[in-house]
């Protein structure tokens, strides 16, 4: 008995000593494949120091919830199917931009192989592409955007599509310097204006341009330059701010925010964030019935901060300086189409055409505006107000 127990425990030692050689091997092996894994991520990394793999954000609840968790939608070209699913339900994918009416752009602008034009506004660069697409290789577009942050990730893609310096050309210029664009006296057959702000620069709370979530006030189309909508805020009289909300976007109740805001100031408010001055609007109209608060404070807040970005960023000054060199820069016979969003931006448009066109300037122009249809504006629901505008040199 003694001595079967005695082989028996021999017998086990040595499958576990057998067990625990394997084990050591396959240790060694993953280490080895670790070793080579680190060694290739250090040798590629500066100073040869192993950079960690970095963890996706984790976010509370089913679905992402802020911007930056919504790792699908900010990697359009790897989730391709969520981001059209996202699209057919209305809703447009965060850090993307639908383009606006592009069949009824191209229907206008009639473009021909061997031309030469311009977008004035890169952004996304969806309506580029489909200019780049008409030319088939023949003729150049030059793209101008006063953002370096979405241009510069535009023209990686635009590039990486195969679309070269030889047939694009993208500016970091504000197009109300349309004159200085090819910088060879070349003038265009084509120009696009899209005077929208791009999806991309709303939806990133970092940009300011929301009400809807909190970020930094700041509202510039170029983070760069010029004042934030935080610091212009603080430097303007109430009188100014309220002509300033009257003027960029017809604010019924711009006394009454003006005043409130006016009142916050000299109490040491410093409007730094959205919030506060979403907050801020929401106070200045508590006098109203409770039932109608929530829509009233919500159009409110749509209209001061379209009032602030337009006037941080000089929209209308920028817009009559384009539109007076514009024909200069025009071949005869060049088509022009101009996308604006809001009523300001519209009459000004509409009234340079008209008064172009009596001036002998322009062949001829849109006599009513162009709407997108109701298709698209259930896919894209921030096409509502575009009007479309066109002339002929």
């Amino acid at each position: 008995m003694t001595e079967k127990n005695e082989h028996m425990t021999a017998a086990a030692q040595e499958a576990n000593a057998a067990l625990m050689h394997g084990t050591e091997e396959i240790g060694n092996a993953q280490s080895a494949g670790n070793a080579d894994t680190t060694s290739s991520v250090a040798a590629s990394s500066e100073g040869g120091e192993p950079v960690k793999h970095q963890r996706r954000k984790r976010y509370s609840g089913k679905y992402p919830r802020k911007f930056d968790e919504k790792y699908k939608e900010l990697n359009p070209e790897k989730y391709q199917d969520d981001i059209e699913k996202i699209i057919q339900k209305g809703k447009t994918p965060a850090g993307m931009h639908i383009s606006i009416m592009v069949k009824e752009i191209l229907d206008v602008l009639k473009i021909q192989p061997g031309e030469i034009g311009m977008d004035a506004t890169l952004g996304y660069g969806g309506h580029t592409e489909k200019m780049l697409e008409q030319l088939h290789g023949q003729g150049h577009l030059y793209a101008t955007d006063v953002d370096p942050i979405e241009s510069a990730k535009t023209e990686k893609r635009l590039r990486e599509k195969g679309y070269g310096e030889d047939i694009l050309t993208i500016r970091h210029l504000n197009f109300r310097d349309i004159d200085q664009v090819t910088g060879n006296g070349d003038k265009f057959d084509f120009v696009l204006a899209d005077l929208g702000v791009s999806s991309m620069q709303i939806d990133n709370p970092e940009r300011g341009f929301s009400y809807k979530t909190d970020g930094p006030l700041d509202l510039r189309l170029n983070p760069e330059a010029g004042e934030s909508a935080s610091e212009r805020l603080r430097a303007l009289s109430y009188d100014d701010i309220v002509n300033m909300f009257i003027e960029n976007s017809d604010e019924p109740y711009a006394e009454r925010i003006a005043k409130e805001i006016d009142r916050g100031l000299h109490k040491g408010m410093k409007f730094e964030t959205t919030t506060e001055l979403r907050n801020t609007i929401a106070k200045a109209l508590a006098f109203l019935p409770e039932k109608e608060q929530k829509e009233a404070v919500k159009k409110s807040c749509q209209r001061v901060f379209q009032a602030l970005r337009i006037d941080v960023n000089s929209e209308f000054e920028v817009l009559y300086d384009f539109l007076e060199k514009l024909p200069d820069c025009l071949n005869p016979g060049a088509r022009v189409a101009i996308l604006t969003f809001h009523s300001g931006e519209d009459r000004l448009v509409k009234k340079f055409f008209k008064e172009m066109q009596k001036a002998g300037v322009y062949r001829e122009v849109s006599r009513d505006v162009i709407r997108p249809g109701k298709e698209e504006c259930f896919i894209n629901p921030r096409a509502h107000s575009t009007k479309l505008r066109w002339a002929i040199k």
